[in-house]
């Protein structure tokens, strides 16, 4: 038996810190604060709310530790409430963009838990990828948050059977806005990269190659990884793409994988794999699309439906990393 005392459930339920701090967020109580605004109507005139409401939020907030009261109806910055200065947590928390959409999923997960499916679309009428695809303005947040403002910098140091000297080219298959692609490429200067993503994502790419000095290596492709994929690279890269999917659409994209692949090209998994026996747990991603983390045993049959074998599987610095290579 754990010897942890029992949770408080009615604390573990509280939704109102979090939503607090979304708000806090969306009207840019941190930015003004910054600016020099203190009082609570300033404040209130300057992010075009009610002062009396921001009030009671700000002092809710400052007893939580989210800013500092300084009197009454004053307020502060403190190394918390800092926090909502940073570009890429303003990205994930103000409900009036991306953030929201990842707010307001969770309430559909009721339905997910009970069928095994995403219920994004009760909430906002189209499923995710189409909801993005609708929402060029949403589309771009996401990219960002995934990319280096909401992630920083991707690590590019794993080990891949027989070394990088032995791979000339290397395709990124969902790779946003290329930040791992363009760290691969740097630390390992021989390589010839392709980017491959939707064609509004890949159009964002170009200052992260342009920063890192590899552009001239890069070539850009945007189109889905469910359409035939560029062949004969050395390696195509899954860097946290397949736990976004269930199990058909698994299959789907590591059959063009390896018929891209064919026949000496390998294909690499991050992120979506991990050992066997591990504890499960429930993230965003199976909420918005009913992806799926799997362990090695289950990852197993899907490799071999879309053609391919694991050849190596084990942990190192950074990754868990799954080798495959086309039957």
């Amino acid at each position: 038996m754990s010897n942890q005392p029992p949770a408080d459930l009615w604390q573990l339920c509280d939704l109102q810190t979090p939503w607090c701090i979304h708000t806090a967020a969306t009207l840019r109580i941190a930015n003004h604060l910054q600016a020099g605004l203190s009082d609570v109507n300033e404040l209130a005139a300057a992010a075009h709310c009610d002062a009396y409401a921001l009030d009671c939020l700000l002092g809710y907030l400052a007893s939580k530790g989210v800013f500092e009261q300084t009197a009454p109806g004053r307020y502060a910055l403190n190394e918390t409430a800092r926090g909502l200065l940073d570009p890429g947590t303003l990205i994930g928390l103000d409900v009036d963009g991306f953030g929201g959409r990842m707010a307001y999923a969770w309430g559909t997960l009721p339905s997910y838990v009970r069928t095994g499916r995403p219920a994004y679309h009760e909430r906002f009428g189209r499923g995710f990828w189409e909801d993005l695809e609708a929402n060029p303005a949403i589309a771009a947040q996401f990219d960002a948050l995934i990319g280096p403002a909401g992630h920083g910098l991707p690590n590019p140091n794993f080990d891949i059977t027989g070394g990088w000297d032995s791979i000339q080219s290397v395709v990124d298959l969902g790779g946003g806005t290329g930040a791992m692609l363009a760290e691969l490429l740097r630390v390992h200067p021989h390589l010839q990269g392709t980017l491959l993503d939707q064609p509004g994502t890949v159009a964002r790419s170009t200052e992260i190659f342009e920063q890192a000095g590899v552009a001239s290596r890069v070539t850009l492709c945007g189109q889905s990884f469910f359409d035939p994929l560029p062949p004969g690279a050395g390696l195509y890269l899954l860097r946290g793409i397949l736990n976004d999917w269930p199990d058909a659409e698994t299959v789907a994209i590591l059959k063009r994988a390896a018929e891209a692949a064919r026949p000496n090209g390998r294909v690499v998994v991050l992120k979506s794999v991990s050992p066997n026996g591990g504890s499960r747990t429930l993230t965003i991603e199976m909420v918005l699309l009913a992806g799926k983390h799997r362990t090695l045993d289950e990852f197993k049959p899907l490799v071999r439906q879309a053609g391919l074998e694991v050849v190596s599987a084990g942990p190192q610095a950074a990754y868990y990393v799954v080798e495959c290579r086309p039957i």
